[in-house]
């Protein structure tokens, strides 16, 4: 059986690479093979993110699911985790499928977040000058089946779009509570030329 495809450090990969697949006679084989290729290239791209290419000050936290024949149980942030700062306030903000909400940062904050429920892909931009990381973008598939707690510094750009076919739902805890007076939200429209990311948007589903 042949086949190959890159992956995002541009290494070459063939089929004989990756783990065997038990392929269902409901799914066409070419199919199987498509969605065996993708999951290697992403389990490679989470590699990168997580190691050398990681923004500098954003954290992550995978998230254990606890399941019995009840339903499942899965804890989100504690006190005594490392990436525990202060509580500010917790919300819960939906998009629904191909939704884009982004871009926008926080001058005094910083956000914690997770998905509960669908998928979405998030996106992050380091917008400090005196960064190391200064220009660098970092993008996350974060919800059902990938569960884990992103922290975002302050002056990071951060958004997300639901992917998928349900409603995605957003938990954020941020360190410090939403300030009607005085926003400490600083925005940038999804398809700004100012950061080179491109959401793939469809017009009619566009928010800031």
């Amino acid at each position: 059986m042949g086949g190959s495809g890159d992956d995002f450090n541009g290494n070459f990969h063939t089929l004989g690479d990756l783990e065997p697949c038990n392929f269902s006679p409901q799914v066409p084989r070419r199919l199987s093979i498509v969605m065996v290729n993708k999951r290697e290239i992403y389990k490679t791209f989470q590699e990168e993110i997580n190691g050398v290419f990681m923004i500098d000050g954003v954290k992550v936290k995978k998230l254990k699911v606890i399941p019995d024949e009840r339903g499942w149980l899965m804890e989100i942030l504690r006190c005594d985790d490392d990436i525990y700062q202060e509580f500010g306030q917790v919300y819960l903000t939906t998009a629904y499928p191909g939704v884009v909400k982004a871009w926008h940062f926080h001058k005094k904050q910083t956000d914690n977040f997770t998905c509960v429920n669908g998928m979405m892909k998030v996106a992050l931009y380091d917008s400090r000058e005196d960064s190391p990381t200064y220009g660098e973008v970092n993008e996350f598939f974060v919800g059902d089946r990938n569960p884990m707690l992103i922290s975002v510094p302050p002056l990071v750009y951060h958004g997300f779009k639901a992917v998928g076919t349900e409603t995605a739902f957003f938990v954020s805890v941020p360190t410090l509570p939403f300030n009607y007076d005085e926003p400490d939200e600083y925005r940038l429209d999804p398809d700004t030329d100012e950061i080179p990311y491109d959401w793939i948007l469809d017009e009619s589903k566009k928010h800031g």
